[in-house]
Order: structure tokens, then C-alpha cells, then sequence
């Protein structure tokens, strides 16, 4: 068994499968502007560069932070399920 306890297996299980959620909400309201205001950065406010048409077609490497949220989320989701499956290999 990999983990000590239930307990210890299902909080860790639960984080990593929440912390997708939590990029793609924070990303989501940076790019509305509720979020990290412009001093700091996020991919949200990289991502609201894009809002005006022209930019993308002179400057197709600003969707590398939609690649960068797309990929850290998959790469969480996957890590999430693979740890579910050793926590409990017969469930389905």
C-alpha cells in the first residue's frame, strides 16, 4: 500500500484532482480582469491580450500560456487518476 492511512490517501487524491479546478478558475477570472491585477501576472492576463483579433494573427506565440493551462491541467488530471487507481485498484 503506498499510502499510511485512508485518510492520508484520500486528501492527497482530492488535492490533486482540485488543483486543475483551481488553475482554470483563477486563469478564468484574471482573464475577466476579477483576478491578479497587472503588476503581477497570470496566464488569465496573458491570455486577455488575446481579446482583440489582429494581435493573434501578428503574434501567434501569445497562445503559449493557453497551451501552459491546457497541459499543467491534463498533466494534474492525470497524475489524480493514476493515484486513485494505486489507492484502490478495484474500483471502478
Amino acid at each position: 500500500m503506498l499510502f499510511r492511512s485512508q485518510s492520508t490517501e484520500t486528501i492527497i487524491i482530492i488535492a490533486t484532482l482540485s488543483i486543475p479546478m483551481m488553475i482554470i478558475g483563477e486563469s478564468s477570472l484574471s482573464f475577466l480582469g476579477l483576478g491578479i491585477k497587472p503588476p503581477m501576472t497570470s496566464w488569465g492576463l496573458l491570455l486577455a491580450r488575446l481579446r482583440e483579433p489582429h494581435l493573434l494573427r501578428h503574434y501567434p506565440w501569445l497562445l503559449i500560456p493557453a497551451m501552459a493551462i491546457m497541459v499543467s491541467v491534463l498533466c494534474f488530471n492525470f497524475v489524480g487518476d493514476a493515484l486513485r487507481d494505486v489507492a484502490d485498484p478495484y474500483s471502478k
